[in-house]
């Protein structure tokens, strides 16, 4: 971990922006491992650079990071040496599309199926 750089929250979208320059090693992280990663770093020192509301419910409350105010900004390139967490969402057509009915007597139906993965990414040129 940079103590000068921050950590960077990506999602599928933000990932491809700062892709714009330079040599990159990616890998696939378990979600025990992101949350380690996440855990590692104080708030301060990381940037969230997406807006997904589902990324966060992901981060918060399925990785079962404690809840934090990341500080948000739009970044373009990373710089050599800075590291990134990447929440990628993968949406697939449902195969089957049961209708439920919800709490409230409103009938719901499965329309696809969300994944999601995380992989860790280091600009190294």
């Amino acid at each position: 971990m940079s103590e000068s750089l921050p950590l960077l929250l990506l999602d599928n979208s933000s990932m491809m922006s700062v892709l714009n320059e330079g040599e990159f090693q990616c890998h696939n992280l378990t979600f025990e491992e992101a949350k380690h990663m996440l855990d590692v770093y104080n708030e301060k020192d990381v940037l969230q650079c997406f807006s997904n509301l589902d990324i966060e419910t992901i981060i918060f409350d399925y990785l079962g990071v404690a809840k934090r105010e990341f500080t948000y900004k739009r970044i373009r390139n990373m710089r050599v040496g800075q590291d990134a967490l990447v929440f990628k969402l993968y949406v697939t057509p449902s195969e089957t599309q049961p209708i439920i009915q919800a709490d409230d007597g409103v009938e719901a139906k499965k329309i696809q199926n969300v994944y999601v993965y995380c992989q860790f990414l280091t600009r190294v040129k």
